[in-house]
């Protein structure tokens, strides 16, 4: 009986410092989440009152300062901004509009007249007409075809007549006759210029150079050496000439164009059987170009 009572002593004794030890961890488990809670309510409360997370928050805002939706200075919406960004849209959208003239594909007929701008001794009026074909809108290729009258003395400049005809000094003088020429042409510049009102004139600027060959006359009359047997057997000749220059067209619709042209012609001329020299003409010309089929 004794040994019961002890036993029993014993077990409610182990009971008694085991409770409070148990009560404590609990209130300890407690606490713990107490703390956890709060935090997490603390978090939820903050993202409530931004809206969003920082980070989400921050690179939205990079994303608009990028585009420029807003000024970097406040971090909200700047109408100023996009009323400028707007406009500045509006002007980009007006001047690149759709071009209203198109070569490509089609065929270029310009008949023209021209004169020679660099002889200090004649006078040289040239007549002539120009087939192209525009592989693309910037490049082409065309044929020219030129012919320059015989005139006589009225072809000379007063200083020709001045020199012949009072000091007796024979000028080395030859007349360009005819002129023929396989030329490569590059448009790099289509532009539009506004008049006044609602006129709008379109232009083209282009390059050109090529190869082809000339034919040209003595003077003999000037020269002085028309019984002269030397000097008549190289009285016409045929040279291979090099041209280059360019030009531009001011456009009235899909057909019709103005046509400005300048172009060196360079060529080695024989004088008198034994001299050779080279010769420069420049020529400057105008006429009509009438494009063809019809744009589509």
């Amino acid at each position: 009986m004794r040994n019961h009572i002890t036993l029993a002593a014993l077990l409610l004794g182990g009971l008694a410092f085991s409770a409070p030890a148990f009560a404590q961890d609990d209130d300890d488990d407690t606490e713990f989440s107490d703390d956890s809670e709060e935090s997490e309510e603390s978090e939820d409360a903050l993202e409530e009152i931004l809206g969003e997370s920082r980070e989400e928050s921050v690179g939205s805002e990079q994303d608009a300062l990028r585009r420029g939706d807003i000024d970097d200075r406040i971090g909200v919406q700047d109408e100023t901004i996009v009323e400028d960004r707007t406009e500045q849209t509006r002007r980009v959208i007006k001047t690149l509009q759709r071009k209203s003239f198109l070569k490509l594909g089609r065929f270029e007929a310009s008949p023209n007249i021209g004169f020679v701008t660099n002889d200090p001794f004649l006078n040289r009026y040239i007549g002539g007409a120009r087939l192209g074909y525009h592989v693309t809108e910037i490049f082409a290729i065309e044929l020219e075809a030129a012919y320059s009258p015989d005139l006589g003395e009225a072809d000379w400049k007063p200083l020709t007549k001045q020199l012949v005809r009072e000091n007796h000094v024979s000028p080395d003088i030859s007349k360009l006759m005819l002129i023929s020429n396989a030329t490569f042409q590059f448009s790099p510049i289509y532009g539009k210029v506004a008049l006044r009102g609602n006129n709008i004139i379109t232009f083209d600027i282009f390059g050109a150079f090529g190869m082809g060959i000339t034919r040209t006359k003595d003077d003999l009359d000037a020269l002085q050496a028309e019984n002269d047997p030397i000097a008549q057997k190289t009285e016409v000749q045929i040279q291979p000439t090099t041209n280059f220059g360019g030009g531009a067209r001011i456009i009235f619709n899909d057909t019709v164009a103005i046509r400005v042209d300048g172009r060196s012609l360079v060529y080695i001329e024989t004088v008198n059987s034994t001299t050779l020299e080279m010769k420069n003409n420049f020529i400057l010309s105008g006429g009509v170009s009438f494009f063809f089929p019809q744009m589509d």
